[in-house]
């Protein structure tokens, strides 16, 4: 017949068993001191950056963000003069007073319409050298001049020829101050441009607008080699961005949707979709619903980014290696143990595809098996009563 180990043996094996089994417990990811050792290491060519983000760097960041609005990049178009350009159509009146000689009841020139006494209209087409040619007065270099100036030079050219003679030029069709407008809008286009210098905003309304949500929309403006991206929402809410266009820009539209990826010791681990306009940090870690406060670090809450250099130090800057693409891996570290990262972190805007890691506390894992342990302990002496009750009993 077998013998039932004392209590204190079993015990003694159960713990045994714990304590060469602790080595395979899992954790949250690494600790706030392995992501501290990966400063100045390699990736993808360039050499990863750890910046505290504090109100130094935060505000670093904040002057970067604001120098990419399509306003600082592109400037305002402007109004501006409305010029003649090559394939726009201009409708001519020309006018002589009596006695008219060139224009009047016995002059008309074939061809045109003469409904009004003294009167003669005739459409012209700017040719590619920017000219077009008028009924007695000949070829005129009309390309780059306003109707107004055109004007002036066919009255020049006829007088002496005409009886007092007068003319009005209107553009009848707009074909060389366009927009071109192209991607994910209800019908891509070429926009013609007015006088009153249309916006952003006017352009893709013409286009019919977004195919997908606004939030989830993206707009590049690319003009005289210069391109600018911002979401759709940021423009609608800030009215600098929605700029003035000029001819030949091209606006493109993107469906872009923005998240981030929030892991480590929070109430949740997710990717989190956000809204075009952008989100705080603050707002970011509330929709994971926060910390856990049995496991996080407030010292380590990390975001990994890859950084563009004009958002870092120019001493830093200067000292960094870039990766292939012209850009800083860079780790921001907040301490939360310091009150005053909360405004930091109200303040520090979250961007598309953006890390956000919060690493456990120290001794966390500790708590967690020696708990774990306990929980265990208890059942195993559980057991030996049960076993030393059976045994007495037989």
């Amino acid at each position: 017949m077998s013998v039932p180990l004392p209590l204190h043996a079993l015990l003694a094996a159960t713990l045994a068993a714990l304590l060469a089994g602790c080595t395979s417990l899992g954790a949250a990811g690494p600790s706030a001191g392995q992501i501290t050792r990966i400063e100045g290491q390699d990736y993808a060519g360039g050499q990863i950056a750890l910046i505290p983000l504090d109100p130094a760097s935060r505000s670093r960041v904040a002057a970067y963000e604001s120098s990419l609005g399509l306003a600082a990049q592109l400037g305002d178009g402007g109004a501006g003069a409305w010029l003649i350009g090559p394939g726009d159509t201009l409708e001519i009146a020309l006018w002589e007073a009596p006695p008219a000689v060139l224009f009047g009841s016995g002059g008309v020139i074939p061809g045109l319409d003469a409904g009004a006494q003294n009167r003669a209209v005739v459409s012209q087409v700017v040719d590619a050298g920017g000219t077009i040619t008028v009924p007695f007065a000949g070829p005129i270099a009309v390309g780059g001049r306003t109707p107004a100036e055109v004007e002036r030079a066919i009255i020049a050219r006829l007088r002496g020829r005409a009886n007092d003679p007068q003319a009005s030029v209107r553009l009848a069709l707009n074909d060389s101050r366009n927009v071109t407008v192209l991607g994910e809008v209800a019908a891509s286009r070429r926009v013609p441009l007015g006088p009153r210098g249309e916006r952003l905003l006017d352009i893709l309304a013409s286009a019919g607008g977004p195919r997908a949500p606004v939030h989830q929309t993206t707009v590049k403006v690319s003009r005289a080699g210069t391109s600018a991206t911002m979401p759709l929402e940021a423009i609608i809410a800030d009215p600098a961005q929605n700029i003035r266009m000029k001819p030949e820009d091209v606006v493109t539209v993107l469906h872009q949707p923005y998240s981030f990826i929030a892991m480590g010791a929070l109430a949740r681990s997710a990717e989190i979709p956000f809204e075009g306009r952008g989100i705080s940090l603050a707002q970011a870690l509330a929709r994971v619903g926060g910390l856990r406060d049995d496991k996080a670090s407030i010292r380590g809450v990390f975001i990994f980014r890859l950084e563009d250099p004009a958002a870092l130090d120019p001493a830093q800057r200067a000292a960094t290696p870039l990766t292939g693409d012209g850009r800083v891996p860079v780790v921001y570290r907040l301490d939360l143990s310091d009150a005053r990262g909360f405004f930091v972190a109200q303040d520090f805007r979250i961007r598309d595809q953006d890390v956000i890691y919060v690493s456990t506390a120290p001794g966390a894992e500790l708590r967690e098996f020696l708990a774990t342990v306990t929980s265990l302990a208890f059942s195993a002496i559980a057991i030996g009563n049960v076993v030393a009750q059976d045994g007495g009993g037989n």
